[in-house]
């Protein structure tokens, strides 16, 4: 054995070997005697022996006779040693040492137990970890404890990895005690029956518990009746137990609900169906039943435990549990008091069953303390036993062999003869395609293979190379890990196949079989020499099978594999005979997240799609937790999925996102429509529940993560009471998140009992603190927003006072709006590098993720590390380039590290996301490539820690961080550092400075701002709007309007300007500015834009009549002016285009539509001096110094749309058209806000837009009164249209008030019909009164 696989295998084993005195200390029974030192000299057996004083009978501990312990012939992988412990018992430990007095020691090796000294099970510990520990020297000993504990009569120790510069040498002891053991065989035609006696019932819980062992796939344990079609009853379904419950139809589909299955379980009548004998075959697993444990038909024993109490079951199979809702009668009183093991015992009902007996053994039946075997074995009257049982259990002796790899190969002398052949054997793989069996490799000289491909079994003869393989397939999803069975018979140049005795499968070929010198069949893959460069010439890139075979037959005969393996028939390489390792690494399911897992026999894999998460094992959410993270990414309003805990196991749910500032979540509900109550009464309430777009689960941890939440609610009323007047009693009230009742009302706050307008003292009726209250024959409101976070959303509504005469009300609750996310700025600021944060330690044992943001200007520090016996996980900057994610799980430390292109330390916000699971460790850095290592497939796989968790420096207060963090998430749990570094030296809450990193998403000249949790764009300067500045200011102009915007008066020179025109003072000259705008119009000429002076220049950008742009410069009034004339296409034709016009003294620069630009020299002049208003549309005052084109063209002013005009640090349409407009601009004409130049990607986001947005909408809100047709004529007049419509409806509201409603008897009416009349009354009383107040806090 060479060093370098045995330092890896020590390395990997090393931390898990305990000591003995405390791994026994803490034994829960006295289970430690030793069992192997007092055995006779025959119970010791092996694979070999270098010589007599070398056997296997001086391999007891501690002896010194002999050699001084075992040493085979050969030092390799195929020894053993073995031991026969004289009789079934259970082992909780074992030790090992070396040759006494020699060099020869294992240091580490794999144990293995069976019942029968055949069938050998490996044992494993974590489900994965299948070797152990051995030794380092001769003498020392080494010992570990199983947990859990096995059952077995045969040890074998199985050396892996043994003293590089010697020989293998062992010497061993195991632990344990005596197992005591009732067993009873059932032949797959018996049953026994068990009848309760009565004072044998447990009241408070029923528990069920036996061992079973068979080599069958199929078979009911145990089936339990009842009353109403009630039953439960546990059957082995492919190698699978499935619980089958069926109760009340309520009961069944409570159980779907928990365990998501479509199906669900058996209906109401099920049982009796199951009786009668016309049930189907189970379903699946997931879709029938409660599915747990896997490969159990394997031969070996297996744990089942069943309890049964209160409102649940809990299943456990071996080390697996898996609690099932189930109601409590099920457990007792609607059940019968019998239970039949074995099958369905039906006494006195002549019926076939179509469901199989269990054929095998069962162990210690035990039903509430009650032995049951020990009843039949004394023929009990509480039993009935129908067909043959044995108290004694059977050892069928069937090898199985093991291909551990796809070079494994098996070689079984025959030969294919003129007469015919015929070889059969059955094969359970995981694995979709390998070589099973081949004969005659040779290409041309006659010969077949039989091969696993994409799941199916293909037959056909050997192809000379470059020819294509022909044959047939047949089966399908072989590769399920259950045991197939394959028939080949041959005759001269026929070839038949048939799997799983299924006739209708049966597939033929032709095959030529020649003469070929390997008499031999080859199992697995191609053999290592002799002919093996032709088996892998002929069949190409296929690899060998991996798997488990057994009951092979050539012509008739079923190879001996004990003989196989003693070297007496055929030959062999990397097999494992008389055991089959196959493992259900899908069991347990590691995909996260309901991730389907698939597998093959090395890994298994996870399939996330339609999960909403990622990675090796799905574990990581695809979808930011907050609308505050969308934004900070650069994203406008719209629907998102939002993932408030991250990898937490709440489920992504979709919201909207509106973008201001502060960005909101908007969370709708199924009654947002205004409701009215009539009829309703103590007695009979009317009761209103809401169900969100999102689960009470995800509302709760979204509004936790909120800065602030709120909820608008309408509360109309006519003559119905919020309390009752006499004694207080609450007549109406709402519901919160945790069905807790209030009595407080919009715009007031817990416990005050009272509403908005009781707070404010101006209640309609100042005796009452709601107008509701006042009782009042008309309507009365009160209406306002409840913020007090904790008690949103609200879940339900009740009213109460609505049955008297003429008494009704009507409410309308809002959609739950939560502003901001606390956790995405919350920070901490470490000032030293001895400082830290510390949190409850790390749990991560199989998965776990940590993200965070860094900003720092140091080189290096650590940003997390938490410590386990052994066990550590460590976060670190090492470099200014480089972040390293270190730990250890038992395989010995594992580092995955990012380098960085740029430095890390550049004081700017960085993110990184770490990740260790099953599969990987993964680290991402930014968005720069992840870093990913591969976890081993059989290593130690629990994350193990007790310390605390280290932020922002380590337990030896060394190499701390100094920086800041911020928005810090384990496992999807927000930690709060700002609460945490309140209370700790050397860290302040907060971290200043967010612009350097997020100041790029302020776009068009916005200016980022700081705020003490975040930052905002600063627009002020900017042609565009929105909290990143890119919502441009658009508007439509109808014929014969204008804009005018007024840089400064002339007799004031020295006057100081506003922030909109800082540049323009006094007898300021320009020599230089930029204009941006875009423009839609089908109108020729137009004038788009004129900027002039109080010296009589000018600059005019016009269209012409023949629709070319442009632009005429006149900074000299004694010449012409200058024209840039782009008379490349008429541009009045209805599209939007963009044009940037710069000056540099006498050069002006244009670009239409960001791809033709053009640069002309002035000769007028380079100096705009006194610049004196700019207008937009029509020009009302031209001057007689204005040229003829521009003239004309500003005589027609300009119909259509303007967008985006920006005039050095000047926004004309902002100040004309934003609410607290400059008074430096007027409008003149039908001028309205647009969003007209918005292009196609702004009309896509506005259809995400809801009727409801909370606080300032910005961005996403279509605007009152928006046009969005393209046509500047049709513009103009829909504005006039429009104001002579407002003005009718003024007239149609006066006379309407007049007649005030009479109430009529009304047709049935549509929801929203219904609402819009309620409206149109609450709308008319609170005209007639003119005293309603609507109040928002």
């Amino acid at each position: 054995m060479g060093s370098v696989p045995g330092a890896f295998l020590q390395t990997l084993l090393l931390l898990s070997a305990q000591s003995w005195g405390a791994a026994l200390a803490g034994s829960p029974y006295h289970c430690e005697e030793p069992l192997v030192s007092t055995l006779p000299s025959s119970s010791f057996s092996s694979s070999s022996e270098l010589s007599s004083s070398h056997s296997p009978s001086f391999a007891r501990l501690n002896r010194r006779d002999g050699a001084g312990g075992w040493t085979p012939l050969v030092s390799n992988k195929n020894q053993w040693l073995q031991i026969d412990l004289g009789e079934r018992v259970e082992v909780t430990a074992v030790a090992t040492q070396g040759g006494y007095g020699s060099s020869d020691w294992v240091t580490s090796y794999i144990l293995m137990f069976s019942d029968s000294g055949r069938n050998w099970k490996q044992y494993r510990r974590e489900d994965s970890i299948s070797g152990f520990l051995g030794n380092a020297n001769a003498d020392s000993v080494v010992q570990h404890r199983l947990r859990p504990p096995l059952e077995a009569r045969h040890l074998r120790f199985l050396p892996v990895a043994w003293n590089p510069d010697s020989r293998i040498g062992m010497r061993v002891e195991a632990y344990g005690c005596a197992h005591r053991s009732e067993v009873i065989d059932f032949d797959g035609e018996s049953s026994l029956l068990y009848r309760f006696i009565q004072n044998t019932r447990s009241p408070g819980k029923d528990v069920i518990s036996l061992k079973f062992k068979t080599l069958q796939s199929d078979g009911i344990l145990f089936h339990r009746d009842g009353r109403n079609g009630n039953c439960v009853t546990l059957e082995l379904v492919k190698g699978k137990l499935i619980l089958f419950i069926n109760s009340e139809d309520k009961a069944a589909v409570a159980v779907r609900r928990v365990h998501n299955t479509d199906n669900g379980f058996p209906g109401k009548r099920a049982c009796d169906r199951l009786m009668k004998g016309n049930a189907t075959q189970p379903s699946p697993p997931g879709q029938g039943g409660l599915a747990l444990g896997s490969l159990l038909d394997d031969g070996h024993w297996h744990t089942v435990r069943l309890e049964c109490s209160g409102r649940g079951l809990n299943l456990t199979v071996d080390r697996h549990s898996r609690p099932i809702w189930a109601p409590a009668e099920l457990c007792h009183a609607d059940l019968d008091p019998e239970i039949s093991f074995g099958g369905i015992l039906a006494p006195g009902k002549p019926m076939v069953f179509p469901r199989k007996n269990f054929h095998g053994c069962l162990e210690n039946i035990n039903f509430n303390g009650e032995d049951v075997i020990g009843l039949a074995k004394q023929q009990g009257p509480q039993i009935l036993v129908t067909g043959t049982v044995a108290f004694a259990c059977a050892h069928p002796q069937t090898v199985p062999a093991t291909f551990l790899s796809a070079q494994s190969h098996l070689a079984l002398p025959g030969s294919p003869g003129a007469d015919g052949a015929s070889i059969s054997f059955q094969f359970r793989t995981w694995n979709r395609a390998g070589l099973l069996l081949s004969w005659g490799t040779r290409p041309g000289s006659g010969g077949f293979f039989l091969a696993l491909q994409d799941g199916s079994l293909h037959v056909g003869p050997h192809a000379s190379p470059g020819q294509a393989q022909s044959g047939g397939r047949t089966g399908v999803g072989l590769n399920d890990g259950q045991w197939h069975s394959v028939s080949v018979t041959s005759t001269w140049g026929h070839l038949s196949v048939m799997v799983d005795d299924d006739v209708a499968s049966t597939i033929h070929t032709t095959v030529p079989v020649g003469l070929h010198p390997d008499n031999a069949y080859h199992f697995g893959g191609c053999p290592a020499h002799g002919s093996g460069s032709d088996c892998s010439r002929s069949l190409g890139a296929l690899g060998g099978f991996q798997g488990c075979l057994r009951l092979i037959s050539i012509d008739g005969q079923e190879v001996d594999l004990i003989s196989v393996q003693q070297g007496a028939v055929g030959n062999f390489s990397d097999l494992l005979i008389d055991t089959c390792g196959i493992l259900d690494r899908c069991l347990p399911n590691y995909c996260e997240h309901e991730g389907t897992c698939s597998q093959t026999w090395t890994a298994f894999h996870c399939d996330c799609g339609s999960t909403g998460y990622m990675g090796a094992t799905c574990h990581r959410s695809l979808y930011e937790p907050s609308c505050e993270a969308y934004k900070h990414l650069g994203h406008a309003s719209g629907f998102y999925n939002i993932d408030p805990d991250g990898s937490g196991p709440l489920k992504p749910f979709q919201a909207f996102c509106n973008m201001t500032d502060v960005p909101w979540t908007v969370l709708q509900h199924n009654g947002s429509a205004l409701t009215r109550v009539k009829g309703a009464s103590l007695e009979n309430p009317h009761q209103a529940v809401f169900q969100y777009t999102a689960s009470a689960e995800q509302l709760l941890a979204s509004v936790d993560r909120a800065r602030h939440c709120q909820q608008e609610l309408e509360l109309h009323c006519r003559r119905s009471r919020l309390q009752d007047p006499r004694d207080g009693t609450a007549l109406s009230w709402w519901a919160g998140r945790a069905n807790e009742t209030h009595t407080y009302w919009g715009g007031s706050f817990p416990g005050a009992h009272q509403c908005a307008c009781g707070l404010e003292r101006d209640c309609l009726d100042p005796q009452y603190s709601c107008n509701c209250d006042a009782d009042r024959d008309e309507w009365t409101s009160d209406v306002g927003v409840l913020s007090h976070r904790e008690h949103l959303p609200v879940t339900r509504i009740v009213i109460t006072d609505a049955d008297r005469p003429g008494s009704e009300a009507a409410y309308k609750l809002g959609p739950l709006q939560c502003q901001g996310d606390g956790s995405f700025w919350n920070a901490a600021s470490f000032h030293t590098g001895a400082s830290y944060l510390h949190f409850p330690t790390f749990r991560g044992e199989l998965s776990a993720d940590v993200s965070f943001f860094f900003k720092t200007t140091a080189s290096s520090g650590v940003f997390l590390e938490n410590l386990g016996i052994t066990d550590f996980i460590s976060l670190e900057l090492r470099s200014p380039a480089e972040v390293a994610f270190s730990f250890d799980v038992g395989n010995g430390p594992c580092e995955v590290t990012v380098q960085s292109p740029t430095p890390l330390s550049d004081n700017r916000w960085h993110l990184v996301r770490a990740e260790r699971n099953m599969k990987e460790a993964l680290l991402q850095v930014d968005l720069l490539p992840p870093s990913t290592r591969q976890a081993p497939e059989d290593g130690h796989r629990l994350l193990q820690l007790n310390s605390q968790l280290f932020v922002g420096g380590t337990a030896a207060r060394q190499r701390g961080f100094l920086g800041c963090m911020r928005a810090l998430q384990v496992n999807g749990r927000a930690l709060d550092l700002e609460g945490r570094a309140k209370v700790t030296p050397g860290v302040e809450p907060g971290c200043p400075g967010h612009c350097s990193t997020y100041g790029r998403l302020c776009l068009h000249g916005g200016q980022c701002r700081e705020r003490h949790q975040g930052f905002s764009c600063d627009c002020e300067l900017s042609a565009y709007t929105g909290p990143f500045c890119s919502s441009e200011i658009s508007a439509y102009f109808g014929t014969g309007s204008s804009v005018t915007y007024d840089f400064q008066e002339y007799h004031s020179p020295s006057t100081n300007a506003s922030s909109h025109a800082a540049s323009f003072q006094g007898e300021t000259t320009l020599t230089q500015e930029t204009i941006a705008f875009s423009f839609r119009t089908v109108q020729a000429p137009s004038l788009l834009l004129y900027v002039d002076s109080f010296y009589k220049e000018y600059l005019s950008v016009i269209l012409a009549k023949n629709g070319s742009l442009q632009i005429r410069y006149k900074l000299d009034t004694h010449q012409d002016p200058d024209v840039v004339d782009l008379n490349f296409k008429n541009m009045a034709d209805g599209k939007l285009h963009h044009v940037n016009i710069s000056r540099e003294e006498g050069v002006v620069f244009v670009e239409v539509n960001q791809k033709t630009w053009r640069q002309v020299s002035l000769s007028s002049g380079t100096a705009f001096k006194a610049i004196k208003s700019l207008v937009l549309g029509r020009i009302l005052e031209p001057g007689g110094h204005v040229d003829a084109e521009t003239a004309r063209a500003g005589a027609r002013g300009f119909s259509g749309c303007l967008s985006a005009l920006q005039f050095q640090r000047v926004a004309p349409l902002k100040a004309a058209l934003l609410p607290g407009r400059s008074g430096r601009a007027s409008v003149r004409g039908p001028v309205a806000r647009s969003s007209c130049g918005a292009g196609e990607d702004a009309a896509r986001e506005r259809t995400h837009a809801r009727a409801e947005y909370p606080g300032p909408v910005d961005e996403g809100k279509p605007i009152a009164g928006e046009r969005r047709g393209d046509s500047a004529v049709i513009g103009g007049v829909i504005a006039v249209v429009m104001f002579f419509l407002l003005c009718l409806a003024a007239v149609a509201v006066r006379l309407y008030q007049q007649n005030l409603y009479t109430p009529k008897e009304a047709p049935p009416e549509s929801h929203g019909t219904s609402e819009a009349v309620l409206r149109r009354e609450l709308s008319v009383q609170n005209a007639a009164q003119g005293t309603q107040k609507e109040h928002f806090v």
